[in-house]
């Protein structure tokens, strides 16, 4: 009988690394109890008008939301290759979710359920534990709970700041970018998200600035049934340098929930950016474009 010697292959580093990954149990399924305001499942003209009086939104941007709204209604649903993914009910999702004690005027009220949430994520948000050189934006469900070292970035002239707030510090901007890098009529759920996006990050480097630090947002899933639609606008003008990452998790739960976002980054001539996406334990739709510009 002849011997036969069996020799193991090495395993790269690369490898075993994502074995460790693998095996390894999701650490963020975990559910925050807090209470939590949450529209009613449907989506309609009405529950758009709801979710830009909820974030007491101008008209013009209420309006641009009905009319991505009443485009999409035009599109339909794309088929996925190689996926068997169940047809989506959009009237079974609830499209705004926030904790009712959500009006803090600086991280030292923000509730300390939410503090202890995104520590356990390992994005802390009070100051005696902030991420040295990471500027965080903190979403939860549907609003943006706070964000850290915004004075020191504006020091810098670097603008890092919700969504919901640059709509009202800084509508020239908005009104300016918004959907220039991704149309509304872009993509299904580009324009789904248009129409009923809730909150997200905003930043602006001017023109030969160089970022002080890294910019992240981390994105929170919390409630049960309802769906997440980011809307992100990056503007990096002339000369300017921007490091920008992304995080988002959700609870472990047996139904499906969307987390459908929009990401746009505008590098005006010679900017500079970095856009790195990392999602965990949520199933996500995600349109990130960029376009390059001369001013």
């Amino acid at each position: 009988m002849n011997n036969i010697e069996t020799i193991e292959a090495p395993v790269s580093p690369g490898m075993a690394a994502v074995d460790e990954a693998v095996r390894k149990s999701y650490e963020h399924g975990f559910i925050t109890d807090i209470e939590t305001e949450v529209m009613p499942p449907g989506l309609s003209e009405e529950v758009v008008r709801r979710i830009s009086a909820k974030k007491d939104e101008p008209e013009w941007m209420t309006e641009w939301r009905l009319a991505a709204y009443r485009h999409w209604l035009t599109m339909t649903p794309p088929e996925w290759a190689r996926l068997k993914i169940a047809p989506i009910d959009f009237q079974a999702i609830s499209y705004f979710a926030a904790p009712k004690k959500n009006q803090p005027k600086s991280l030292d009220e923000v509730d300390p359920k939410l503090l202890a949430t995104f520590d356990k994520l390992g994005v802390p948000l009070h100051e005696r534990a902030r991420l040295a050189g990471v500027a965080v934006d903190a979403v939860f469900d549907s609003v943006s709970v706070g964000t850290t070292f915004k004075k020191e970035l504006n020091a810098a002239g670097v603008i890092f700041c919700s969504f919901s707030e640059a709509v009202r510090e800084h509508p020239e901007l908005i009104k300016q970018y918004l959907g220039s890098v991704v149309p509304v009529g872009d993509n299904y759920f580009a324009a789904l998200n248009s129409a009923v996006f809730s909150d997200g990050s905003f930043v602006f480097v001017p023109k030969g600035v160089r970022c002080p630090m890294e910019l992240s947002t981390y994105f929170r899933i919390n409630a049960r049934d309802t769906g997440q639609f980011e809307r992100t606008l990056i503007i990096v003008e002339d000369g300017a340098q921007v490091s920008y990452l992304e995080g988002c998790t959700a609870p472990m739960r047996d139904e499906n929930q969307l987390h459908a976002a929009v990401v746009e980054l505008v590098a005006l001539t010679t900017a500079r950016s970095s856009i790195r996406p990392c999602r965990t334990g949520i199933r996500a739709t995600r349109t990130a474009s960029a376009a390059s510009t001369t001013s």
